[in-house]
């Protein structure tokens, strides 16, 4: 990240928030990780080390910020981002 108050253009921004979802999209099978995340944090929550309510927190906001994640791209099809990512790259 850049420092408050140093000029970034939009694109700039844009085009790594694209190349940002296309890699987790497409890389780590996003469409699974809050299956996958809500499984460890249950395994997590049953030691000491989850009888922690600051852990409990930060474990609930990750499975809420990558359902948002999910539900946002939801409506698309693969195909669909793929060529929302070129276009964006590519502009």
């Amino acid at each position: 990240m850049t420092k408050e108050n140093q000029q970034t253009s939009e694109t700039a921004v844009m085009t790594a928030m694209a190349k940002f979802l296309s890699d987790i999209w497409f890389v780590d099978e996003i469409r699974d990780q809050p299956e996958h995340l809500a499984e460890i944090f249950d395994a997590i929550l049953v030691t000491e080390t989850g009888d922690h309510q600051d852990l409990r927190i930060k474990m609930i906001s990750c499975i809420r910020t990558i359902k948002t994640l999910v539900k946002a791209l939801e409506p698309f099809s693969d195909i669909e981002i793929k060529t929302a990512y070129q276009k964006t790259m590519n502009a």
